[in-house]
């Protein structure tokens, strides 16, 4: 997988060429070290993987480790996936972006995305408020600045220079290299991804299937600039049950844990493909403590609809109904716990996407 063409129109929509991206994911624990990162990422470059995306939760900065990966990478394109809107103000943002492009010559990607009310407003300390008119003027006052026009915006959550001060518009005093640098959103409800197919050049669809990824890419941007980009843990495993047992505790953590019992997106993604019970489940142990039992409530049929695992055939079979369902970049995340393990993978996913 290269250069891909992501066009969409009103009917299905095939990529001739889906391009492969890798997430570095999160950082800590007892995971790997930044040295082990640095391999992954040099040999994903060698293997021709055409970009690296670092999240943000309340960890590792990823901006710092894109700017880092910068300046000792040269061809791969370098992305956050994702950076909190809360978390910085957009010209912020767009300074990061700009001088991260400087430094690449180019590759920087900024994939933003609103995060939700247990790290919004336990880590940040401000309400999640208006997610989706706050994503709007955020993608907004990032254009201007990125674009070296003054930035002015009275929208409806973003004001800026604020009024009745002595603040001025001011103009971002260093350019991108790149005419128009991408900017993605991660969305997952109907409105947050026409949003971004809106306002942004791509979006970030997290443990998406490709029947879903489908279902929305019909009303995307018919435009071969915008990429429909999923992010998907995946394994090459001959032993099915042990790929299924490998990808349990990720989805638990996702389903029971990424989100308060209110506001859980990723668990109202698994009910809205049809796993209510699977999701209730997972939900009431992981809150309870019982991460064991959380693991065991995610069911085989889960773990298909949302990852890719199994055999090197099954996994190309799932790489080419992405590419069907009209997916131009595929972002895969890995979860083995080595780095031996990792590299490994890595070379496996490129060699399958290689024959597609």
């Amino acid at each position: 997988m290269t250069a891909g063409d992501s066009r969409g129109t009103k009917q299905p929509v095939t990529c001739l060429v889906m391009r492969l991206g890798y997430s570095m994911s999160y950082w800590g624990g007892s995971g790997p070290g930044p040295a082990d990162h640095l391999t992954l990422v040099l040999e994903a470059e060698r293997l021709g993987y055409d970009s690296v995306w670092a999240a943000e939760t309340y960890g590792t900065d990823p901006v710092s480790l894109m700017a880092w990966l910068a300046g000792r990478t040269e061809r791969i394109g370098l992305g956050t996936g994702v950076l909190q809107m809360t978390g910085r103000r957009p010209v912020v943002a767009a300074m990061a972006a700009a001088t991260i492009d400087q430094i690449s010559g180019g590759r920087f990607r900024l994939g933003l995305g609103p995060s939700g009310p247990q790290v919004v407003e336990g880590w940040h300390g401000v309400p999640f408020d208006r997610p989706l008119d706050h994503a709007r003027d955020y993608v907004a006052v990032v254009r201007l600045a990125l674009g070296g026009q003054p930035v002015r915006h009275d929208g409806p959550t973003i004001r800026v220079p604020l009024p009745d001060s002595e603040g001025k518009a001011l103009t971002l005093m260093v350019a991108p290299v790149q005419d128009r640098l991408p900017v993605y959103l991660a969305a997952m409800g109907d409105r947050a991804i026409g949003l971004a197919g809106e306002v942004a050049d791509g979006w970030l669809a997290i443990h998406f299937p490709p029947t879903l990824v489908a279902e929305h890419r019909r009303s995307l941007p018919p435009d071969d600039r915008f990429d429909v980009a999923p992010m998907v843990l995946t394994l090459v495993e001959d032993d099915q049950e042990l790929a299924y047992d490998m990808m349990r505790p990720m989805l638990a953590l996702y389903l029971g844990g990424m989100g308060s019992q209110q506001t859980n997106f990723y668990n109202r993604l698994a009910r809205r493909l049809g796993f209510e019970k699977d999701a209730e489940n997972v939900q009431e142990a992981y809150a309870g403590g019982r991460r064991g039992e959380a693991m065991e409530a995610v069911s085989d049929e889960l773990v298909d609809a949302m990852t890719i695992c199994g055999p090197a055939g099954l996994v190309r079979d799932r790489f080419a109904a992405y590419r069907e369902a009209g997916a131009s970049t595929l972002i895969v995340g890995l979860v083995l716990p080595t780095l031996r393990l990792r590299l490994e993978q890595l070379r496996a996913i490129a060699e399958i996407a290689a024959r597609l």
